[in-house]
């Protein structure tokens, strides 16, 4: 299955956070997405590794993504690695989109920079014909480079080279975020606070949405930041 964009978070919950609105927008437009979770999410304050897969397969499914993968590295304690970007690499091969979306290269949680880079340097190195991989079955992978690479913006507020409009899908967006129950607001709850559990978190959510559209004109946005120059073609894409 080949597939328009694979959005990659280190833990269960980022890529919701960050950039739901922004895949919603485009499956509705027709393109297929995938997500890749690095990372369990183990050491969150809040539920378990189990209690996130089944939340991470729930958002999954009400988003309407093609899959969702997780490759089990360690959470805080990945390393940029030959070892770890080996895992990368055939997912990429396999699927061959044309965008991936991943974590903001400089964050609040020292995984989500780590994060940024491993990926970033996996999407290059996914290119190189002397780079072997296999798929599942044993059989020899052909060599794959996404067109972009674009970062998404999370907890840190980072100036973004572009912005996507998702007025229209913005409750969407926190609907997906509270699939992960564990994690978010839950006056029922009985597990310790954390800085992402109180309702004042997602209040910050609606906020920084709200930061990054008002700008351009618009009710909700997310933002992105890339390493490269953007292209368009001609000056009526930009609004």
């Amino acid at each position: 299955m080949k597939i328009d964009i694979l959005a990659i978070g280190v833990h269960p919950d980022d890529v919701e956070l960050a950039c739901a609105g922004t895949l919603l927008k485009h499956i509705e437009l027709g393109k297929k997405v995938g997500l890749l979770d690095l990372t369990r999410g183990e050491l969150g304050t809040r539920g378990t590794a189990e209690t996130r897969d089944e939340e991470a397969t729930n958002s999954m499914k009400l988003m309407g993504a093609e899959f969702r993968i997780n490759l089990e590295m360690e959470d805080g304690f990945f390393t940029h690695s030959r070892e770890n970007i080996l895992k990368i690499l055939p997912v990429i091969r396999q699927y061959q989109p044309e965008i991936i979306l991943c974590n903001s290269i400089n964050d609040r949680h020292p995984d989500h920079g780590r994060s940024a880079k491993l990926v970033h340097d996996a999407c290059f190195l996914s290119g190189l014909v002397k780079i072997t991989t296999t798929d599942m079955d044993g059989i020899s992978q052909s060599p794959w480079r996404p067109k972009s690479v674009y970062h998404y913006i999370q907890d840190y507020f980072m100036t973004p080279d572009f912005v996507v409009d998702i007025s229209e899908y913005m409750e969407r967006k926190i609907e997906l975020v509270m699939t992960f129950k564990t994690q978010f607001y839950n006056p029922g709850s009985e597990e310790p606070e954390t800085p992402i559990s109180s309702k004042d978190f997602i209040d910050f959510l609606y906020a920084r949405c709200r930061d990054f559209g008002r700008p351009v004109g618009l009710r909700f946005a997310e933002g992105f930041t890339t390493a490269r120059n953007i292209g368009v073609n001609n000056l009526f894409d930009l609004i």
